[in-house]
């Protein structure tokens, strides 16, 4: 059962350093999951909050499915993640400890389930994120080269 992904947060990417990664269910609509299956989403400006020991991500838009008329449905509403009760808590500490926060990688379909990548991520320093678009620019250079 292989995976096919939807979208790739590259922002989260260059903002910030990625620590761990898991994946999380969403709890989704029919509608929303059409829409997402025709790439009508967008994760670029969304977060992901730990609010009564439940993971939200918020922001996510996902444009409302056109041939779905009876369903009147928000398109930036808060959706629940699913994951387990202890990678919660293990994720809740190291926030609170390290000072890191929860970021929306990747978005995919695994089987018939909308998946979502979400990342313990520190942010990048400004000279942090010049040292990456050097490293692109040199990687770019060389891919030229060959």
């Amino acid at each position: 059962m292989g995976e096919h992904v939807i979208l790739k947060n590259k922002k989260a990417y260059f903002n910030f350093e990625i620590l761990d990664t898991w994946e999380a269910g969403i709890v989704l609509t029919g509608p929303e999951i059409k829409s997402i299956r025709a790439k009508e989403v967008s994760i670029n400006e969304s977060f992901i909050l730990i609010r009564r020991g439940e993971v939200e991500i918020l922001n996510m838009n996902i444009k409302k499915y056109e041939f779905a008329h009876h369903v009147k449905q928000d398109p930036i509403r808060n959706r629940k993640l699913l994951l387990h009760k202890e990678e919660i808590k293990k994720i809740l500490k190291r926030i609170q400890l390290e000072n890191l926060t929860l970021v929306p990688l990747k978005l995919y379909f695994k089987g018939n389930y909308a998946k979502l990548e979400i990342g313990l991520a520190k942010g990048k320093k400004l000279i942090d994120k010049r040292e990456t678009i050097k490293k692109r620019d040199v990687e770019r250079k060389l891919n030229k080269i060959k």
